[in-house]
This record gives C-alpha cells, structure tokens and sequence, in this order.
C-alpha cells in the first residue's frame, strides 16, 4: 500500500511539473515574439510615423488591399462630397447596439460606423442581441443627422437582453438573405467574434473588425501582475490558472482565423500582429482606425470650466487629470492607483477626475478631494468632462488595444498621457507634441505626471490644439466611415480597389 501510494504521488508531481512546463513553453513560445514586437520598431510603424509628419498619404496609390497604412490617411473626401457608386446592403453582427444604456467601446464604434453608413444611402441591417425595452424582432434606428434617411434596422434576437446568442443573429440573417432575388447582402460585418469561423467560413463577402485578440489578452495578463507585484512577489495562482486557459485560445486563433475572409485592424501593430503571427495574408489585412464624431466632442473652454466649477474643483488647480472607461485591471487602474497616490503627497494642486464604473471606484474614492470619481456618463457629460481637463489619462495594460476615450479627448483639443505601447505609440501619440509616453509601471507614471505639472497649463494647452489638429485628420467619424465604405465597395466590386 505504502509503495502504491508512492507511485501515486510520483505520478502526480510528474503530471504537475509536466503541466507547468508545458505552460512556460507556451508562454515563452507566444510572449517573446510579442514582447519584441512591444520593443522594436518596424518597417511598417516608421513607414506610419514618416506619414504622419505630413498628415496624410494623398500621393500613395495603388490597390487598397496591398496597403499596409491605415486607410484613415488616404484622402477619400471626393467619396463625400458624390453618392456612393453602389447603395449597398450591409449584414452587421454586433453582440450588443447602445440603445438605452451607456455603450461600451465596441458598441459606440459598431454605432458610429452603421449611422454614418446609413446616412450614406448603404441599408444596413444590424443583427444583436435583444435589450430590456425591446423584445425579438425588427426596427428602424431613429436618426439624428436631419437628412430624412432613417438610421440602421436593428434585429434582435430571442432571449435574455444583452445575452449574444450567434445561432439566433444567424437564423435572422438566413431569413433576410434569402428574402427575394436580388436582396442577398453584399457585405457581412463582423464586430470581433460575433460570428465564429465555422459559420464565417461560409461567407466569402466578410469583413470582421478586430478589436481584441487572445495574444492580447496573454500580454495584458503579464503586465496586470506585474502591476499588482511590483516588488518582486511571486506569480500569483490566479496568473498561472489564467495563462493556461488563454494559451488554447492563441493556438485556435492562430489555426481559425484565415476562414475570415477580410480582417480590418484597428492600429498598425493590430495589422502586424495579423500578418506576423496569425499569419493572414498581407492583401487580406486592412488597417481602419477608429473614429468619433466632431459633433460630440469639440473645443469648448466656457463649458469646461463650469464643469470644474459644479464639481467643486478650485478655481487655482496646478493641474487637473481625467480617466475615462471602466474601472477595472486591464484598464490600468491598478497603475493609476499607485501612481496618484504618491503623486497626492507630492502635489497638493493636481487633481484627478475618474469618469466610469467598476471594481476600483470605490479605492479611489478613499484617496481623498484630489480625486473626484463622477461614474459612467454619457456623451454630453463626456463632452464637458474632457473640456474640463487639462491632460487625459489613460493607463491601458492591453497593448493592442485602441480606446476611443484617446481620440475623444484629442478631439476635444487636449493633450494625452499614455501607456508606451506600439498601438498608441505607432497611431495615437505619433509625435512627442501630442503629449507624454510612460512605461506600465507606477514609478513612469508619476514621472510623466510631475513632468505634466512642471510645464504648467498654458504649454499643455499648446500641446492641446496640436492634437485637435491630428484628431480632425485622422479620427473624425466621417473618416472612418468613408474608409469602410471603400473596404466594402472593394468587397463588392474589384474595381473599386484601386485607388489613385
């Protein structure tokens, strides 16, 4: 019994120290490469930081699917100002659409685009999940624009409100695609995985918008516990469990992600990661940046101070900081968390507004009056929230993500604080004018901050009208729209690629 009972043991430490090897395999395998990529320039990032000394690429041409810029940077404004070639029929498939609630990232993206789309003349059809003042069917966004176009269709699915059901979107879209001849959609937009490859597979007319990938989720994961363990700690259980599962998750991205037809990235590094590690064919890879709409976030000096005013900031404040998204780790509020607090007993006069929800709301809270936190708000409260800052913050521990709240704020003509990370680097703070880089760690963040406060309110606020400047050429909702609409056009029609 005793030697049976040895074996066992054995066994057992084998199979364990096997599991972990297996994991730092992996973890080596996968994170390096994307560790190096974090680290070294490419071609294709210096190609996009020499475009954007001149602010776009209107003497490139050629065809579209071989460019390996942003799209945003080519110069669609004759498509404005002339209908679209073709009124097409869009498929969107959208996990969530922002009616009634305060939208995620996604979502106000998925909103943004299909609006502007629709008021294009192109009939989009968006297929999502059901929300609580809407039951199963169909109905026609309302629209805003006071052009007489209404805005997308939006079907909803049976079932629980704000639960994705695939099979269900996919049921709707069959039954609207195969309703007469002539009515098949010419395009199917993806949002991410709203659809899955095996359903993907069967639509050569796809486009998906990639605004998250599993390698991310794996580099995000390094840096949350190296933000939670600065000092050396050991590597939390929580870490191990978690890298364990996002490796499989890599692996099928990798093996299943060609079946996607056309892949849109939001950033150059999102373009390079596709190309370079998952492998998908440069002319299938299309760079889309993000945009937002001018009419919501602007300049307006006389509404941001009545903000500071109504949330009680003084009038004297050295410097004020705002935060926007939700509260949680991957959003870096660990970071901020430990960087304010050292900069409180450091700088009396700074100040910090927190505009979102989540886990660290109330830990920020407890930091005292130099931190003000307003909860979730929406788009008019966000447009007084960045008039009344003078820098925005955002500490992101994803390093392929893309905020919106970034453009947003250099929309509203203020400057940016940021993780040095290639997605911003390479497409948000392209310039050193725009604002201030820092490591993901606390002690760089409150270097960029004590450097913010030596420079005083009246430099920043030339920083500020540079960064309205680049944000207006570069991630004006319009912009975007315009881009996509090629994307989809091209999808159509071959011979609309061509661009001269």
């Amino acid at each position: 019994m005793a030697s049976s009972s040895k074996s066992k043991k054995a066994s057992s430490s084998l199979s364990f120290h096997a599991s972990i090897c297996t994991t730092l395999f992996f973890t080596v395998l996968f994170t390096v490469p994307a560790l190096f990529l974090l680290r070294t320039p490419t071609a294709a990032s210096s190609f996009c930081t020499t475009l954007s000394s001149s602010r776009s690429a209107t003497s490139w041409s050629g065809d579209l699917r071989s460019a390996e810029f942003a799209w945003n940077r080519l110069d669609f404004s004759s498509d404005h100002r002339l209908p679209p070639p073709v009124s097409l029929k869009i498929a969107v498939f959208s996990r969530k659409w922002p009616v009634g609630a305060v939208p995620g990232g996604m979502e106000r993206h998925a909103h943004t685009l299909h609006t502007a789309l629709s008021r294009r003349g192109h009939r989009v059809h968006v297929f999502t999940s059901p929300v609580a003042d809407e039951g199963a069917g169909s109905i026609s966004a309302p629209s805003d624009d006071g052009g007489g176009r209404g805005g997308p269709q939006l079907h909803f699915h049976e079932g629980e409100p704000g639960r994705w059901r695939y099979n269900k979107a996919w049921e709707q879209f069959e039954a609207e695609n195969n309703a007469g001849v002539g009515e098949a959609f010419d395009v199917v937009h993806s949002e991410s995985v709203a659809l899955p490859h095996w359903l993907a597979r069967k639509l050569p007319n796809l486009a998906v918008s990639w605004h998250g990938i599993a390698l991310e989720s794996l580099q995000s994961d390094i840096y949350q516990d190296l933000a939670l363990r600065p000092d050396g700690d050991p590597i939390s259980p929580a870490f191990n469990r978690s890298v364990q599962g996002v490796i499989p998750k890599v692996l099928n991205e990798i093996r299943f992600f060609k079946y996607y037809t056309h892949h849109v990235a939001i950033s150059d590094s999102c373009g390079e990661m596709l190309r370079d590690v998952y492998q998908i064919p440069s002319k299938r890879v299309h760079v889309i940046l993000n945009g937002v709409d001018e009419n919501d976030f602007g300049e307006d000096p006389k509404l941001g101070k009545s903000f500071r005013s109504k949330i009680g900031l003084p009038s004297n404040a050295t410097l004020v900081l705002g935060v926007a998204g939700r509260l949680v780790k991957d959003k870096g509020h660990p970071l901020l968390f430990q960087a304010f607090s050292a900069i409180i007993a450091r700088h009396r006069g700074v100040y910090l507004i927190v505009a979102g929800s989540g886990p660290w709301e109330q830990r920020y809270r407890d930091l005292g009056p130099q931190v003000v936190v307003m909860g979730s708000m929406g788009p008019t409260q966000l447009r007084a929230f960045y008039n009344s800052i003078d820098v925005f913050l955002n500490p992101t521990l994803r390093p392929q993500g893309l905020d919106l709240t970034l453009m947003e704020a250099m929309m509203s003509g203020k400057p940016v604080m940021a993780s040095r990370f290639p997605s911003i680097k390479g497409t948000v703070v392209v310039d050193r004018e725009f604002g201030f880089m820092f490591a993901p760690n606390a002690d760089s963040l409150v270097e960029a901050i004590s450097a913010a406060v030596k420079e005083g309110p009246a430099r920043l606020a030339q920083r500020g009208r540079a960064c309205r400047k680049y944000a207006a050429s570069m991630f004006a909702a319009e912009k975007m729209a315009l881009a996509y609409e090629r994307l989809f056009l091209c999808i159509k029609d071959e011979t609309l690629c061509v661009y001269s």
